[in-house]
């Protein structure tokens, strides 16, 4: 057996992870699914950087699979990804993960467990007030299993996890459970110098391209203004600039700004996974990035 069964690309926005992930699925006969929050979303194309082109014949999953104006979640997609997991190994192809969006990563990776529950308000202002260290103690006697999976420095992923650990004591129901996932990650690593200029070249062309006109066409179909904000920073900004809230070039130099500081949240987010354990090969934008992840597989045999 190998000692994994998902490949998961992983970096920076404007890193290369789809071309990188339509090589490996072209060489390992895989199909793509797509762990981005906004490209499950019809008509979401040039501001989510679909790149539908260059998938070519590679089959993908989970683009273009909700309607503008609906909500998804990390629960939807846990779902949805398992369904497309499972459908792919049953026909002995590689899945290959993309991404993305963090929490729809670690949905799936840390088998997160989603319950429908209310917050605990008292509960929670009595966490307030102790240490964290103490917080902590109490997830680990409560739930060792769930200790394990939660972020352990964030005070709110914390007080859930106490919520869902006390449900399960005075609810305890089986949770379904979900195919085992042993990850191999490759991450895509660019000097940050050089992955600003990307950032903001790619930003550009997706203007050039008719960002604008695209969400401009959102509006037109009944998408709001409110829900674009939910889409992200570039339909957020462009949706201000058509609002007459800010000027073409504000809108412009804002996004880039904020898309860059999106990409240095997203380096925390690897280290936490290395801090959790999770083992990253890191690929250099530099180089050939496909022949060092082949390099990687042949070693690993």
């Amino acid at each position: 057996m190998k000692n994994f069964n998902l490949i998961l690309v992983i970096g920076a926005t404007a890193s290369g992870k789809t071309r990188l992930g339509v090589e490996l699925a072209r060489q390992l006969e895989g199909e793509i699914i797509s762990a981005d929050s906004r490209q499950v979303y019809k008509g979401l194309d040039i501001g989510s950087g679909k790149d539908l082109a260059e998938y070519g014949e590679v089959p993908h999953h989970l683009i273009d699979i909700v309607e503008p104006g609906h909500e998804y979640n990390a629960f939807q997609f846990q779902q949805d990804f398992f369904e497309a997991f499972t459908y792919i190994e049953s026909r002995n192809k590689q899945p290959i993960l993309v991404g993305g969006t963090g929490l729809y990563v670690d949905a799936v990776v840390s088998g997160y467990e989603f319950v429908q529950l209310d917050k605990d308000l008292a509960l929670r202002a009595e966490l307030d007030l102790q240490p964290l260290e103490q917080v902590q103690k109490l997830l680990l006697e409560l739930d060792a299993a769930q200790y394990e999976k939660t972020d352990l420095t964030v005070r709110p992923r914390l007080y859930r996890a106490i919520e869902i650990a006390k449900n399960k004591q005075t609810n305890p129901k089986p949770a379904k459970a979900l195919p085992e996932i042993r990850p191999l990650y490759f991450g895509i690593q660019w000097d940050r110098k050089v992955l600003r200029k990307r950032i903001k070249t790619r930003l550009k062309e997706r203007f050039e391209q008719g960002m604008v006109e695209e969400v401009q066409g959102l509006l037109d179909n009944g998408v709001s203004h409110e829900q674009l904000e939910y889409y992200g920073l570039e339909y957020r900004f462009v949706s201000q600039y058509i609002a007459g809230q800010i000027g073409y070039e504000e809108m412009f130099d804002r996004l880039n700004t904020a898309i860059c500081q999106y990409a240095k949240r997203q380096e925390t987010w690897f280290r936490r996974i290395e801090k959790h354990g999770g083992k990253i090969h890191w690929l250099q934008g530099s180089g050939d990035i496909y022949q060092q992840a082949c390099e990687v597989l042949a070693d690993l045999g």
